[in-house]
């Protein structure tokens, strides 16, 4: 059986606990103290909660990050000192190239998953070819963007047709929305970095999907990919096919 730490305890992490697959247990949870209750209320002393990592005197097989860009830039450094594997899914926090540097310097092994975009493994062999461009659109709905940055540009209450509101390098907004564009530096990762990537972000007031575009070109061709997926239910800022790929590592981890 293998054993994997999750840190958070939002929507993200439950869609993951919901879904675990056979093989894999979860050993320890790192949350904020306020939910150390409701951790052990529900697993009992199967799951230890956790403040930090460090506070672990075991080794998991996996670190799952599930939280946020701030739990990468807090914890993430220190996860991977200790020689452990962490999986990061809040890949906008790496849009500080201080922080990436210190991440891919600091041992362990650490795996940037795809997130709520499809494509990024067509992406990496173009890239072998030479990219010239590479565009990322997202377009979700007013609640979506609600409570992000999107508010001072926009008044997301007056929308009433499909809009742009933003216009920018990936690495801007991975800065700028840190809850909603870690696809688009997921994208850039995976292709022609954080400030050669262009990105379009729109609100759509009759859509209920968050829609992923993503159009490339370079030596291999173009390809143009469309990806229209369900934010869940609990969390409009984060869609279900991001969760399902924090999922598909752990079944990753249990067939090794």
């Amino acid at each position: 059986m293998k054993k994997i730490m999750l840190i958070g305890f939002g929507a993200m992490a439950q869609a993951v606990i919901e879904r675990l697959p056979d093989g894999v247990a979860i050993g320890w949870i790192v949350a904020r103290e306020s939910h150390h209750a409701a951790i052990r209320q529900r697993f009992g002393d199967a799951v230890v909660a956790l403040s930090s990592p460090s506070d672990c005197l075991e080794t998991p097989d996996l670190v799952l990050e599930c939280a946020s860009q701030q739990a990468v830039v807090q914890y993430g450094e220190d996860v991977l000192r200790r020689g452990w594997h962490l999986a990061v899914i809040s890949t906008g926090a790496l849009a500080d190239s201080a922080l990436e540097q210190r991440l891919h310097s600091a041992g362990g092994k650490l795996t940037l998953l795809s997130g709520a975009v499809a494509g990024i493994d067509g992406l990496a062999a173009a890239k072998e070819g030479g990219l010239e461009r590479v565009t990322y659109q997202s377009r979700k709905s007013p609640a979506s963007w609600r409570g992000s940055y999107a508010e001072e540009l926009i008044d997301l209450n007056a929308v009433s047709q499909a809009q742009i509101f933003f216009e920018g390098s990936a690495r801007e907004a991975a800065r700028l929305f840190p809850a909603n564009a870690n696809v688009a530096a997921t994208v850039a990762l995976g292709g022609i970095g954080m400030d050669e990537t262009r990105v379009q972000l729109m609100v759509d007031p009759a859509t209920k999907r968050n829609t992923h575009t993503l159009h490339v070109e370079g030596v291999f061709g173009e390809f143009h990919l469309e990806l229209s997926g369900l934010p869940l239910a609990s969390n409009p800022k984060t869609s279900t096919l991001a969760a399902l790929s924090a999922v598909r590592a752990c079944r990753e981890l249990a067939q090794r």
